[in-house]
């Protein structure tokens, strides 16, 4: 299903790319608009839409939902991209549940006692005759 909307999705961005690049853009007539032609705006009269602006339409809607669903999907399509990832999925199992320690409890054990004496006891006194 997602391999299928990905490559749709592909074919109408492609589509759609050649069908902007083939239209007559507005500045064209720019030029006419500066004394060499008989236009009344800057950009030129607009007419009605053609042809290929509809089906330009069409496409970017297309597009726009496919961009949609694919992004929804891979919102909820989560698997691990590495191998190693993969394996370690696989091959550890679930880790036991521990029991948390009360409040009281970690309290006690994170209080420090009396640190235990490591010191070498001293040597003893020479005998004196």
């Amino acid at each position: 299903m997602y391999t299928a909307i990905l490559i749709a999705h592909l074919v109408i961005a492609v589509t759609l790319i050649g069908l902007v690049l083939l239209q007559h853009g507005k500045g064209a007539d720019a030029g006419a608009a500066f004394g060499s032609g008989a236009s009344a705006t800057v950009f030129g009269a607009r007419g009605s839409t053609s042809f290929l602006s509809k089906i330009t339409a069409l496409f970017a809607a297309g597009f726009f939902c496919t961009s949609l669903v694919l992004a929804m999907l891979a919102g909820s399509y989560r698997q691990p991209h590495s191998v190693v990832d993969r394996g370690a999925e696989q091959s550890e199992p679930p880790a036991p549940q521990q029991e948390r320690p009360s409040p009281a409890q970690t309290t006690s054990e994170a209080l420090p006692g009396p640190a235990p004496d490591t010191t070498p006891a001293p040597p003893p006194p020479p005998n004196s005759p």
